[in-house]
């Protein structure tokens, strides 16, 4: 990641299932669809670099650094993750020349959830996304799944804490529960 504001960028070495045109630009219907799609085609898939800036998502075949696909942020109108396969995770854009929108399917095992999330982010960060058809989707979907790994590292945070003695207790005690705690006088 460079340190200049403009060229900030990241980069997933990830499996590339592949690309293929959608009717619609937005859903999570959609994108599980073009998933089974390429799942069935059974074609071998391809390590690439997925690169994330403020402008762009570029794909890059990984061996020879090849660029296969640049989406600029702005053609980009919905990201999740898969909902039944957690692994899966994909893009929709609308194709540079064309009135058409493609929807790119990846698989990783470790950063599915947090590309969704950066890709997100650097949608809110570009600033454009009034201007795009679409956008809400992309910023709440990232937002639903910011929500989700809060909520599970809340409950695994709340879990640490009772198992270590309940030191501090989750639940909070009603009016009538305190009433009958005894009272330490200091006697």
């Amino acid at each position: 990641m460079s340190d200049s504001e403009n060229d900030s960028e990241i980069s997933f070495s990830i499996k590339f299932l592949g690309r293929l045109e959608v009717v619609r630009p937005v859903g999570m219907e959609i994108l599980m669809e073009a998933a089974e799609a390429l799942q069935m085609e059974k074609k071998k898939t391809s390590k690439v670099h997925l690169f994330l800036s403020r402008s762009s998502i570029d794909i890059l075949e990984h061996k020879t650094k090849f660029m296969l696909y640049s989406c600029t942020l702005s053609s980009v109108s919905f990201c999740a993750v898969h909902q039944f396969q957690p692994k899966l995770f994909g893009f929709m854009a609308k194709h540079p020349a064309l009135d058409s929108h493609h929807c790119y399917i990846f698989q990783s095992s470790k950063f599915s959830h947090l590309v969704v999330s950066v890709i997100g982010d650097a949608f809110q960060l570009s600033g454009r996304s009034d201007s795009v058809r679409g956008s809400r989707d992309l910023v709440v979907e990232a937002l639903r799944h910011k929500n989700k790994v809060l909520q599970r590292e809340n409950a695994e945070l709340r879990k640490k804490l009772q198992e270590k003695g309940g030191i501090f207790s989750t639940k909070r005690k009603t009016k009538e529960e305190r009433k009958k705690e005894p009272v330490d006088t200091g006697a």
